[in-house]
């Protein structure tokens, strides 16, 4: 096995655990918020249910947070270990990052996260209030420091190339400030939100359907599909707009998520490319998609470039970022769908007794985590064959390593992902099967 099976194992298993990582990030920012508003609408009206609520809540997010914390590790390592040289020439810009999320997030969580947890009836109400907050604040940082070193990897900016190769730093303020990072912090923010929401939503859908716990079950249920009614729009909206603002920086990724070898207006639903051969030996299309979507063209005139504008070693394989787009694009549609039924449901009375809206709801749980893995597999996939775009490839990116050791590594890490996935589903769904405690009112009385 030679260095391209060196680098095809480094990238599966950074891959494997990027995308168990992410998993869990993804439902502690968006479950940390949710936390937080329960906190708040009890505080707000004293009424007991919220609070039982947010103890259900609480001890989820926990278990999520716990493992984030842990699968984030070793992604630490991996870039030591299997990506030692983009470690040597990226470290000058992207360590300060991961290190300010150390300093910013991490600390921040780690310094509230025990009141959260054990200081109710411990601290007053409002160290309690103020301790959720910093904790999902701290959720928010991580989100956004990470976001920050990957879009600097996405687009390149501030910095100057040394003869070692590495990469050092010319300006801060282009480096932060990436024309890209707004638009793709905001897009993984909603995107966790959505991830989280789904998750409360077909936990409060189950309850609604097996007929025990309704009074939380139509909470969850109704905050949760007016999340996903109100912040699913903005999220396609700034998805749209982050593939227009992406198109000078990476213009082979956009093209590899069409997965065109000619010029067309039509719009590929399912393909199976033949990258030698230039073709697609399976291609399903429908029409007028593409010139109104993609090149905002009424009058169906446009028609989308073909992949084979870019030269062959400088563009993606087709299949990953045009299925993984693909996969992020018809859940937000189903999504929106779903949401919409909901409020049709609700005006007619029926929100809480639809038993085949319940049962779509609980079947869509795991959707908006399907998502974000759709979105990152579109991002990163479609970024090859670089690590930094258009700088350092990530052929040249690896360390020199015998190829066994990366393969003995990737089964062992999927034996014990596979473990703690199966642990954080058991766990939760002994959490949900327990349901919410039963309101105290009287033990609720937090210290003033």
């Amino acid at each position: 096995m030679g260095a391209d099976s060196l680098v095809d194992l480094s990238r599966l298993q950074f891959a494997m655990t990027a995308l168990f990582h992410v998993t869990f990030p993804t439902m502690t920012v968006g479950t940390s918020l949710f936390v937080l508003f329960l906190y708040a609408a009890w505080l707000r009206t004293r009424n007991p249910a919220w609070l039982s609520l947010f103890r259900f809540w609480r001890r989820i997010f926990a278990l999520t947070f716990g493992l984030g914390v842990v699968t984030g590790i070793v992604l630490t390592f991996e870039l030591g270990l299997n990506w030692g040289r983009y470690a040597h020439d990226v470290g000058p810009v992207v360590g300060p990052l991961l290190g300010m999320e150390v300093v910013t997030a991490f600390c921040l969580e780690a310094a509230f996260f025990g009141v959260v947890i054990y200081g109710e009836n411990r601290v007053s109400e409002r160290v309690m209030m103020f301790s959720v907050a910093m904790v999902s604040l701290g959720t928010l940082s991580s989100t956004t420091w990470i976001m920050m070193a990957n879009t600097w990897m996405q687009a390149p900016t501030g910095y100057r190339r040394m003869p070692n190769g590495q990469f050092r730093v010319s300006d801060w303020g282009e480096v932060i400030l990436n024309p890209l990072f707004g638009w793709r912090v905001t897009h993984m923010f909603l995107g966790a939100l959505l991830g989280a929401s789904l998750l409360v939503a077909g936990i409060g859908a189950s309850y609604l359907r097996r007929g025990v716990h309704r009074d939380a079950g139509a909470r969850m249920v109704s905050v949760a599909m007016a999340t996903v009614l109100l912040v699913l729009p903005v999220q396609i909206a700034v998805g749209d707009t982050l593939g227009g603002r992406l198109l000078p920086y990476q213009p082979a990724k956009l093209l590899a998520t069409e997965g065109h070898w000619q010029a067309t207006s039509q719009y590929n639903l399912f393909i199976v490319p033949d990258e030698k051969a230039h073709k697609n030996t399976v291609q399903v299309s429908v029409p007028f998609i593409t010139p109104v979507v993609i090149g905002k063209d009424w009058s169906m005139k446009f028609k989308e470039p073909p992949v084979t504008t870019i030269p062959a070693d400088e563009r993606p394989a087709l299949l990953w970022p045009f299925y993984g787009f693909r996969i992020m694009f018809f859940i937000a549609w189903g999504l929106l769908a779903t949401a919409l039924v909901g409020v049709v449901l609700r005006l007619r009375g029926r929100l809480y007794v639809s038993r085949r809206f319940l049962r779509l709801l609980t079947w869509l749980t795991p959707f908006g985590v399907f998502a974000v893995w759709g979105g990152w597999v579109t991002a990163e996939s479609g970024r090859q064959p670089w690590v930094v775009y258009n700088q350092l490839r990530t052929s040249g990116a690896v360390s020199s390593l015998a190829t066994w050791p990366v393969a003995v590594s990737i089964a062992v890490l999927a034996v014990l992902y596979a473990t703690l996935a199966t642990v954080w589903i058991r766990t939760v769904r002994r959490y949900v099967r327990e349901g919410p405690p039963r309101p105290e009112p009287e033990q609720a009385e937090a210290l003033s």
